[in-house]
């Protein structure tokens, strides 16, 4: 297959460039279940109150690559970058553990959290990694965070599920 300019993947190619085939998705979930699609941005909504901006980017984008939810991967990457965040920052985020020094203390504590309550492998979130961001947070922000690493989860199982399409979405688009 070959693509032009006109696809998001070569808007800046200025020659012809052979990519795969972009693969549909299985279903448009928000558009055949409209009142969930609009109960889970309220509660995104409501998720971010009280929380940084920069920070709360870097955990939706912690959880998607976690999930592997390319949507959701390509949307808060893009909006971030949008609010002023590094590229390097955002490259760093899948190796946060050797890039320690990209983030502050409060944003690793955040990165952490996220990673176990996404991944609760062992059906539980470790009282160290809890500790560690209840003594960086107060009780209402941590609450806040919670919230919001459990929102994200909630729209990455929906993106991977449905097996949403990365790629189209411009900053923004959704606020």
């Amino acid at each position: 297959m070959t693509t032009t300019d006109t696809t998001p993947a070569t808007a800046t190619a200025t020659a012809t460039t052979p990519y795969a085939a972009e693969v549909p998705a299985r279903v448009e979930w928000a558009r055949h279940a409209p009142e969930v699609y609009k109960a889970m941005v309220r509660l995104d909504a409501a998720a971010r109150k009280g929380l940084d901006p920069a920070l709360y980017e870097l955990v939706k984008i912690r959880a998607s690559q976690i999930n592997h939810c390319a949507f959701c991967l390509d949307m808060h990457s893009k909006d971030a970058l949008a609010a002023g965040e590094s590229v390097e920052r955002i490259v760093q985020l899948s190796a946060w553990e050797e890039s320690r020094h990209f983030y502050t203390e409060k944003e690793l504590a955040a990165i952490e959290l996220t990673e176990a309550v996404t991944v609760l492998t062992d059906g539980f979130v470790p009282d160290e990694v809890y500790e560690r961001a209840a003594g960086l947070f107060d009780e209402a922000e941590l609450s806040q965070l919670i919230a919001a690493i459990t929102v994200i989860n909630a729209w990455n199982r929906f993106g991977v599920t449905c097996r949403v399409t990365p790629g189209h979405y411009q900053p923004g688009q959704h606020r």
